[in-house]
């Protein structure tokens, strides 16, 4: 699951609904209570959206009746860093800890403050995940195991098929994949949108362009030996070119922060008429479109090469008092069956291949999307999808260029000085 904020990876998706029912199951810090057969403990799990528990972990208590299980959900960048503070002070941290797969190599350097899984066990899991997810976890060779992987970010390309009727493009999802092999493509039927004299503009903003892009790479800022290549990777230097030249291109973008409170109501007005959609963010477009719009959405292939965006892994700080039972509940988080279920209430994408080919996961249609086989559009992408490396330090790194965008898309900078102040920030955050 991803982040909050320009160029993050996963919306906290905390709608009225969810709010109310997250405090009600929310507790402060890790549970207290004596351990022992039979003995009744706390549990709290932290998280940063809504990763689709709350049911399970109602049946799970109906199976543990001595276990109580309390959700923290907190928003992305803020439950990260209350982590890491948390860690860091030895207290606080809850029984089971959410982190995004963007902030592993940041927390796998700390790995002394997490419970090693493959002491409880968890290598005979290993077989569960898809290989690339579960050397995500890995530290010392393969002989630390940092947490059990949750979910995993196939994209696809969500548009409005009304708004897509009316400017004279297809609105069957196979034919409008077909409109675009490539972003160059996909930008040139932006043209031909803007062009039919549409009121709304072709994508919401230009952080999750630009976001999608960096994640059909095999690395970005760093590469795999964890050298910063910001300043010389093609790819990045390609990405940011491709979206700076169309940011303040009348018609193109709504100019939209990703997961702000405008963004929600740029939904629910049908201010822009596509956005690339890992598919935890499906349940974000429907919150935010509201049931006035449902039907008007569909999905299709993502321009370029597939990609990765977001996923999650479930560890266990060393300052919890119940460390097998919270690898237990992580287990059962992270099973097959549960990962279907997720997947049909909150649209997290299994990161397992046993549950890609479930037929409850490939089956499942969305109503909200045109009834939509999101089952099939992304667990097809999840079978070759390719993971993004990230850095120790990229979440240094990665906001500064898309601030320069952000600056590029209100008209405050030149491409190429918005570069130029990138490279110079970045080198800053580095203590270059």
């Amino acid at each position: 699951m991803a982040a909050g904020g320009v160029f993050a990876r996963r919306g906290v998706r905390l709608a009225a609904g969810l709010v109310a029912g997250a405090l009600a199951l929310t507790g402060c810090g890790s549970g207290d209570e004596s351990t022992g057969d039979g003995e009744k403990i706390t549990l709290t799990v932290a998280t940063f959206s809504d990763f689709g528990y709350e049911p399970l972990v109602k049946d799970y208590m109906a199976a543990h009746p001595n276990i109580t299980v309390k959700l923290r959900v907190t928003e992305f960048d803020q439950h990260h860093k209350q982590l890491a503070t948390r860690l860091g002070a030895g207290a606080g941290a809850a029984d089971i800890e959410a982190v995004e797969e963007g902030y592993i190599p940041q927390f796998r350097q700390s790995k002394d403050k997490f419970v090693n899984l493959a002491d409880l066990g968890a290598k005979d899991l290993s077989q569960q995940w898809l290989p690339w997810k579960w050397e995500q976890s890995l530290a010392d060779n393969g002989n630390f195991v940092m947490g059990l992987g949750t979910d995993m970010g196939g994209l696809a390309l969500c548009y409005r098929s009304d708004l897509f009727k009316a400017a004279g493009l297809p609105v069957e999802r196979d034919a409008v994949s077909a409109l675009w092999t490539g972003w160059d493509e996909y930008f040139a039927v932006g043209d031909r949108f803007i062009g039919s004299g549409s009121k709304a503009k072709w994508f919401d903003g230009v952080g999750n362009i630009y976001q999608a892009m960096m994640n059909q790479t095999p690395y970005g800022y760093f590469d795999t030996s964890d050298t910063y290549v910001g300043d010389s990777n093609p790819a990045v230097k390609t990405a940011f070119d491709k979206v700076a030249a169309v940011a303040n291109k009348p018609g193109m973008s709504a100019k939209l922060d990703p997961f702000s409170q405008q963004w929600n109501v740029g939904f629910k007005q049908g201010t822009f008429a596509t956005l690339p959609c890992p598919s935890w963010m499906l349940g974000l477009i429907k919150d935010g479109s509201g049931p006035d719009n449902a039907g008007k959405w569909d999905i299709a292939k993502i321009p370029g090469n597939g990609g990765n965006w977001g996923g999650s892994f479930l560890t266990v700080p060393k300052q919890g008092k119940h460390a097998k039972e919270s690898y237990e509940l992580a287990k059962f988080l992270t099973s097959p069956d549960s990962e279907a279920k997720i997947f049909q209430s909150v649209g997290s994408l299994p990161s397992q291949p046993e549950t890609l080919k479930n037929p409850a996961v490939i089956g499942f249609k969305n109503e909200y999307f045109s009834n939509a086989p999101v089952g099939e559009i992304y667990a097809k992408s999840g079978e070759t999808l390719q993971p993004n490396y990230r850095g120790t330090k990229d979440a240094d790194v990665r906001p500064v260029f898309g601030r320069a965008l952000a600056r590029v898309e209100q008209g405050k900078q030149s491409p190429a000085d918005a570069w130029t102040q990138a490279l110079t920030e970045a080198g800053k955050a580095l203590g270059k």
